[in-house]
């Protein structure tokens, strides 16, 4: 506004802002630059005054008036003992001494962070796209230049820093879709029904966003196996549907047994519309890898309960079990006829952050939706232009997940070399954490067919059970955090997993380096033999 010679409204606001601020501050307010001495009126004063009560007014966001939905989420990835583990790392940089020099981080997935050395045609892609001057370098593969351009191509403005469709450069949906194919040995995808993500996490909370409805008894029942990743019960929790458990089967191999499904399903009916029926193939916590059979049955009953069905399948390059092979619930559905293939409502789900690629931070991801209603369908692009679009990088990283170098081309031999070699390491690791595991007393590993964890039972003397309750802590989180406390080592307490009653868990990633892994289980099987010396 134009200021006129007693100057504009939002002058005097701001000078009574200042005011406040000096007597707060227990100073004298200097006014504008006059002749004569500054009087300050009453109204300033009581003005100042008030601004300053209002200071330490009550919070209108408090933990009684907060979304009760977001209170109940619980997220043990990152729970209690990580924040402990945070605050031991802070001590040891002080130079507090521990009995230990450093925490070892083995509660999440985090491949680089352990140490895995990224893909190297995947990074060159990825910094042509971000970087495009560097397309004229001649230290740079044609293979990588020739994806590049053509992803900048799909970019607004040739540029990775424009947004993108809300479901995604058309493009690398197309490369989605051919790597499907031939994933699945010629069965069908459509570009139309992928949609890029935010991290396969982001897709699987979309996709319960939009089937969550209903009150009362009729509320959306969601069906997860325990052990589950712990991003199902808080998605479940925050859109406060109805979780219903299903229990893997442990003295099995943690396999999927239909009757379960069907004891879980039919009880839960009592109180909820169960319509969702979650599957983690390979496995997280568990590592196991369902065979053909399984997945048939579950398709069958999930067409016969007329369930959707979601299939996180972001473990699929991660199988090491000999006799073990992944097989999408795509193929499997294509192939049990047109039946099942044109009826059943499916979502599977991929991810940069697993695999061999190890990129949790480009959050790159898909899911692949078939059989959704015309309409929903509309509804779902609705909903995910919310977020406008996923990070155009994690789109670009995708790409090359979905449309690696192939035979004949320059960086083939790298990338396969580097490929195989991460793949072998971690089937290394695997057995090894296996073995190891079960020759400590009071501890059995099931076999880790796939995936990147080892969720040992472990045995918790009754004392130490007592213990616990007189800590107000699950036996197993009691455990971990005394672990943690005495070795520096961070693995999750099996109860942020879920696990049957009367049996305890922890969830430990075998992604560091061999020898840090051999370092980190021995101090494991010490620190037990110890604990079940001290509360025996």
């Amino acid at each position: 506004c134009g200021r006129g010679p007693g100057g504009c409204r939002g002058g005097r606001t701001d000078m009574a802002l200042r005011c406040a601020a000096s007597l707060a501050a227990g100073r004298q307010p200097r006014g504008p630059r006059q002749e004569g001495t500054v009087r300050w009126s009453s109204a300033a004063k009581a003005s100042a005054v008030k601004i300053n009560e209002k200071a330490s007014r009550e919070k209108i966001l408090t933990l009684e008036s907060m979304n009760p939905q977001v209170k109940a989420v619980e997220y043990a990835v990152r729970g209690p003992i990580v924040l402990k583990a945070g605050e031991i790392e802070k001590e040891l940089r002080k130079g507090i001494k521990k009995p230990f020099t450093e925490v070892i981080k083995a509660n999440i997935g985090d491949a680089h962070a352990m140490g895995q050395r990224p893909i190297t045609f995947l990074r060159q892609v990825v910094a042509l796209c971000t970087y495009p001057n560097l397309l004229d370098s001649p230290s740079f593969p044609e293979d990588a230049k020739k994806r590049a351009r053509r992803i900048l191509q799909g970019c607004g403005g040739n540029s990775l820093g424009s947004y993108t469709a809300s479901q995604g450069i058309n493009c690398i949906r197309e490369d989605v879709a051919s790597y499907i194919e031939r994933r699945d040995g010629g069965v069908p995808a459509d570009p139309d029904n992928i949609y890029l993500t935010t991290g396969a996490s982001d897709g699987i909370s979309a996709i319960l966003k939009i089937l969550i409805s209903g009150g009362g008894k009729s509320r959306t029942g969601v069906m997860i196996p325990i052990p589950q990743y712990p991003l199902y019960s808080a998605a479940i929790s925050e859109l406060d549907a109805i979780q219903v458990n299903y229990y893997l089967d442990e003295e099995n191999c943690w396999a999927l047994d239909v009757n379960e499904l069907r004891r879980a399903l039919n009880e839960a009916k009592a109180y909820c519309n169960p319509k969702v029926l979650c599957i983690i193939n390979p496995g997280n916590p568990t590592g196991q890898v369902q065979n053909r059979k399984c997945i048939e049955d579950v398709i069958h009953f999930a067409w016969e309960e007329k369930l959707f069905l979601l299939a996180d399948e972001v473990y699929q390059d991660n199988v090491y079990s000999e006799g073990c092979q992944f097989h999408s619930f795509k193929k499997i559905l294509y192939e049990m006829g047109p039946e099942y293939y044109n009826n059943v409502e499916l979502a599977s789900f991929h991810s940069t952050s697993k695999g061999y690629m190890g990129e949790c931070g480009y959050r790159g991801g898909y899911m692949e939706v078939i059989n959704l209603h015309p309409e929903i369908k509309g509804q779902l692009v609705k909903l995910l232009s919310v977020r406008l679009c996923p990070p155009v990088s994690g789109q670009a990283a995708m790409d090359i997940v979905v449309n690696p170098p192939v035979p004949g081309e320059e960086s083939y031999a790298q990338f396969i070399k580097e490929k195989e070699s991460v793949l072998n390491n971690l089937a290394k690791k695997a057995k090894l954490t296996e073995d190891m595991f079960n020759k400590i007393p009071g501890v059995h590993c099931n076999p880790l067919q796939g995936a990147m964890y080892a969720f040992p039972r472990i045995f918790i003397p009754s004392k130490a059970i007592e213990e616990a309750k007189a800590h107000k802590m699950a036996p197993d989180m009691f455990y971990c955090m005394k672990l943690l406390e005495e070795t520096g080592i961070c693995v999750v307490p099996g109860s942020g997993f879920g696990q049957r009653e009367g049996t305890y868990h922890f969830r430990m990633t075998i992604l560091p380096p061999v020898e840090k892994l051999k370092i980190l289980l021995e101090k494991v099987k010490d620190f037990h033999i110890k604990f079940l010396e001290k509360y025996a």
